[in-house]
């Protein structure tokens, strides 16, 4: 329903099919800037064989995926990005599924722009659309979006109080230092640890590499691990040729 609220062009397509819309219009207008606004619930479900292969296509647009955790528009049922035992309409004793992981879906089907921003960091989110713009290919882009009427606060860690102790901004070719600069990432063998930087040097931090895959497979692996920061930022992003 994004259409609706923007002066400009656009399909409220079918739901889910999203991507397979914008592919055609793509295909019939290549130099036209096309952009896909899904959500968790119709993006990853019934849209999910849409989203993966429009991504392994690397066809040239641009997918925003807000991601809010919950079914809004159909009033509240648990989606596939909703946490383990959450309690909505459709499961009052607790979902028994595990979440997706969306920027780690998006890197299995073989995507070339993947960046995670949230709906409070204004700026940011900016940004990341500008990069999104720029890249010649398929780009993912998964918002973190707070709904105030079905599941209100689920990203509360992320964007208020202690929020830089919870958060890392990836940033290309920077070490991965984040709260406030107080703490840092290593890598041990293949895990990544949070070290103290009073008592670790900066040439033990791991340093952010956008173009490598492996990498960007263990940073999209942080996602809600609560011994580690979230990240946000540009996960991975590379050049290749675009199926149009």
């Amino acid at each position: 329903r994004f259409p609706y609220y923007m002066n400009t062009y656009g399909f409220h397509s079918i739901h889910g099919r999203a991507a397979a819309v914008a592919s055609g219009v793509k295909i019939a207008n290549p130099d036209l800037s096309v952009w896909i606004v899904t959500g968790d619930g119709d993006g990853l479900s019934i849209g999910g064989n849409h989203f993966m292969h429009a991504l392994r296509r690397n066809m040239d647009f641009n997918i925003l995926m807000f991601n809010n955790r919950i079914y809004g528009l159909t009033k509240g049922q648990y989606s596939p990005t909703s946490e383990y035992g959450k309690v909505t309409k459709a499961t009052p004793y607790g979902s028994i599924d595990f979440p997706l992981n969306p920027p780690s879906l998006a890197l299995g089907a073989q995507a070339t722009f993947v960046a995670r921003t949230i709906d409070r960091w204004q700026k940011h989110m900016a940004e990341m659309l500008e990069r999104s713009y720029q890249h010649a290919g398929g780009s993912f882009t998964e918002i973190y979006q707070n709904c105030n009427i079905f599941n209100d606060g689920a990203f509360e860690d992320y964007t208020s109080g202690d929020k830089f102790e919870n958060v890392i901004e990836l940033k290309h070719n920077e070490p991965m230092i984040f709260s406030s600069g107080t703490k840092g990432i290593k890598l041990e063998g293949s895990t990544a640890v949070v070290v103290d930087m009073e008592t670790h040097g900066i040439d033990e931090i791991l340093v952010h590499d956008e173009t490598n895959l492996d990498l960007a497979h263990i940073i999209a692996n942080w996602t809600s691990n609560p011994v580690l920061p979230e990240p946000i930022g540009v996960i991975y992003s590379i050049d290749k040729n675009t199926y149009n």
